[in-house]
């Protein structure tokens, strides 16, 4: 097995929290416990995804301030908010708020476009306004510009007794510089590094000039870096779905098999009009899966991952697969964890 050129410095994963519509509690309480067990294991961060009308996590910045008051360390983030469900005001509001309940531990992952099912969705979500909404970077822009602490309003001063701020608060300084833009384009790539953000290279992306999709993937982070104020230095975090069976029991193995053995057919050729393609899971010992990283045309080029969780195993699962990525996987990839 080939050395990585440096150690992987920053070891992620992220989890979509699904719950049961009759006992969202249990589900929500199985997410936190996730993030827990991931700062007892020394994992660098903890990231959550977002997903609005399902059963899965529709406010992930709740969730991490829960998770914030139950933690110490851990990094968390979320990959990714959807801006186009949101006002980005009230967002940086909430943002912030998070970030100083954690301590300065949040790292927030947007991205743009228009909501799904918009058409089925926009009267409950924009009436009266639906047909007038920008779903472009101009909303992150302006996301970026309240969290940064640019000015929301030209009032400010005191109005009988109360006090007003020009600018979104609570401010939390240094927040600004831990957002994170998740694209899967080269279009979002250059424009996440124009504008000073940290990159989330997606597990799907667009097959605009290769149809590999580790090639595509690293065209990513390179458009991403040459537009980005510090170059080479600027922040990336790979997404991949990483299932390591070093621990896991015969009955588990057979289930992580057949569940990457019908996404694989996905991940050959580009999917729909907009030419998507899907990253290959990668199951196997952990030996096997560091091989096939170092391997990885992208993986090459970073030294931080967040792993994402299969969306539809159990919490048991979900023990193991962090346990081995901790104490099998990481230190394949030259990883220590966190004390």
């Amino acid at each position: 097995m080939p050395l990585p050129s440096q150690p992987l410095r920053k070891l992620g994963f992220l989890t979509i929290g699904l719950f049961d519509e009759a006992d969202p509690g249990r589900g929500h309480e199985s997410t936190l416990g996730v993030i827990e067990l991931g700062e007892r294991l020394g994992f660098d961060s903890a990231w959550v995804r977002h997903r609005h009308l399902q059963y899965g996590i529709s406010s992930p910045v709740a969730v991490l301030a829960a998770a914030s008051q139950r933690t110490s360390r851990i990094e968390l983030g979320t990959a990714v908010i959807p801006v186009g469900w949101e006002n980005p005001l009230r967002l940086a509001e909430d943002l912030a708020t998070v970030d100083v309940l954690s301590g300065g531990r949040l790292n927030p992952g947007v991205s743009v476009g228009p909501p799904m099912h918009y058409d089925q969705v926009k009267d409950a979500l924009y009436p009266g306004t639906g047909d007038l909404e920008d779903f472009g970077y101009e909303r992150v822009r302006r996301l970026l510009s309240f969290v940064r602490g640019e000015p929301a309003t030209d009032f400010s001063g005191v109005e009988g007794f109360e006090v007003f701020s020009h600018r979104v608060q609570p401010h939390s300084p240094g927040l600004g510089s831990r957002m994170w833009y998740g694209g899967g384009s080269l279009r979002s790539a250059r424009w996440a590094g124009e504008n000073a953000m940290n990159f989330l290279t997606s597990s799907v992306v667009k097959a605009e000039k290769s149809e590999e999709f580790a090639e595509i993937q690293l065209s990513h982070i390179r458009e991403f870096r040459a537009h980005h104020p510090d170059g080479d230095r600027a922040r990336v975090s790979q997404g991949l779905v990483v299932i390591p069976t070093d621990t896991a029991s015969s009955e588990q193995r057979a289930r992580y098999k057949e569940f990457a053995e019908k996404r694989t057919p996905r991940t050959a050729v580009p999917q729909g009009p907009a030419r998507m393609m899907f990253a290959p899971d990668l199951v196997g010992d952990s030996a096997e899966i560091a091989e096939r990283l170092y391997a990885h045309a992208a993986f090459q080029e970073i030294d931080e991952v967040a792993f994402a969780l299969p969306f539809t195993f159990e919490h048991e699962d979900y023990v193991q697969i962090l346990t081995d990525i901790a104490t099998r996987l990481g230190p394949e990839l030259g990883w220590r964890p966190r004390p």
